[in-house]
C-alpha cells in the first residue's frame, strides 16, 4: 500500500513523497505524468529504500479486498522488476562511452590475453569479472525494445569502441609475445558449436534479467563476459600471430555470441512487458522488436548453417 507525506513549500508549491512497492513504480509514474506533466515545475525523482524503521505492515490479501476496490489495467499487472525509468538510467550510464570504460576493456583484455596465452583458467575468469562489455549489449537490446533511436546510437558506439580496443590491443599482443595457436584455452575459442548458442542466448537473458530485477551484475556479468571477451581476445591474439584461418573462426564465435545476447535481452525485455509510456512510441517499439529478432535470428540461422556444414568437418 502507498504511504504518501505532503508539506506545502511555498505558495502554490508543493511537495509529496509516496513509498511504494517497486513493481508498482512504474504505474504510478505513468499517471503522474499523464495527469501532471505539462505542468511547470512538475518533476518525479525516484529514491530507492533500502529498509524502514519501524517496519512497515506487509499488505493484506487479495482476498480480504474487494474485487471492486482494486481495478485491473492492462498495466497493473503484476511485476517482479524495477521501474521503466529506474531500468532506462541503469543502463544509460552503464552504455557511457568514457575513459573509464576504455581502460576496463583495456585491462580486462590484457588480463584475458596472459590467461589465453598461459592456459590460466582462473586468470581468463578474472578478466571476466571486470564484464566492460555487459553493459552496451544489454542497452543495445533495451534500446530495440523502446524503439529508442539516441539510445541505440550510443550503444552501438560503446560496444564499437570497446570492441576496436580489445580487438586492437590483443592483435598487439599477439605480434610481440609468442603463440601456441594449439594451446587448449585458446583453442577452445576457435571452435563452434550449438551448444555455444545455447550459452549465449542463456547469458543474454540472464544479464538482462539482472538488471530488471535490481539485482548485483558484477557476478552476473561473468556469464555475459563468458560469450563476449574470450573469443574477441583470442581473435586478435590469432591474428596477431599470422593464423588468420583460427582468427576468423574465433570471430564468428564472437559474432554468434552477440547476436544470441542481443536476441536474448530483447525478447527478455519485451516478456517483461517492458514498453514506451505513450501509445505512439508503443507501435514505433513493436516495429524496432520485429526488425531486430529477424535480423538477429537472420544472423544466427546463417551462422549455425556454417557451423553445421563446415565447421565441424
Amino acid at each position: 500500500m502507498a504511504q504518501p507525506w505532503t508539506e506545502e513549500l511555498s505558495s502554490g508549491v508543493g511537495r509529496a513523497r509516496v513509498l511504494l512497492p517497486a513493481e508498482r513504480t512504474e504505474i504510478v509514474l505513468d499517471a503522474l505524468q499523464q495527469r501532471f506533466g505539462s505542468r511547470p515545475g512538475f518533476r518525479v525523482l525516484l529514491l530507492r529504500v533500502e529498509a524502514t524503521l519501524p517496519k512497515l505492515a506487509e499488505e493484506d490479501d487479495e482476498q480480504d479486498t474487494p474485487a471492486a476496490a482494486t481495478p485491473k489495467t492492462p498495466d497493473a499487472k503484476d511485476r517482479s522488476r524495477i521501474s521503466r525509468e529506474e531500468l532506462y538510467q541503469d543502463i544509460v550510464d552503464s552504455a557511457r562511452l568514457s575513459s573509464v570504460f576504455l581502460i576496463t576493456v583495456s585491462l580486462s583484455t590484457l588480463v584475458a590475453a596472459m590467461g589465453l596465452i598461459r592456459g590460466d583458467v582462473a586468470i581468463v575468469i578474472g578478466a571476466m569479472v571486470i564484464a566492460p562489455l555487459l553493459g552496451p549489449n544489454v542497452a543495445l537490446a533495451l534500446a530495440t525494445t523502446l524503439g529508442d533511436v539516441r539510445l541505440a546510437s550510443r550503444s552501438l558506439r560503446t560496444l564499437g569502441a570497446g570492441i576496436v580496443v580489445a580487438g586492437a590491443l590483443a592483435f598487439f599482443i599477439g605480434v610481440i609475445i609468442p603463440i601456441e595457436p594449439l594451446e587448449p584455452q585458446l583453442l577452445a575459442r576457435t571452435e563452434l558449436s550449438l551448444s555455444d548458442v545455447l550459452v549465449a542466448f542463456a547469458a543474454g537473458t540472464t544479464g538482462a534479467l539482472a538488471f530488471t530485477t535490481g539485482l548485483p551484475t558484477a557476478l552476473i556479468g561473468v556469464m555475459v563476459a563468458v560469450a563476449l571477451l574470450p573469443p574477441l581476445v583470442a581473435a586478435g591474439l590469432l591474428l596477431g600471430a599470422s593464423q588468420p584461418a583460427l582468427a576468423l573462426r574465433a570471430a564468428a564465435l564472437l559474432l554468434t555470441n552477440v547476436a544470441c545476447v542481443n536476441l536474448a535481452g530483447v525478447i527478455t525485455f519485451f516478456a517483461q512487458h517492458i514498453r514506451p509510456r505513450t501509445w505512439w512510441e508503443e507501435q514505433k517499439a513493436k516495429k524496432s522488436v520485429r526488425v531486430a529478432i529477424a535480423s538477429w535470428v537472420a544472423v544466427l540461422s546463417v551462422l549455425v548453417v556454417l557451423i553445421l556444414l563446415f565447421w565441424n568437418d
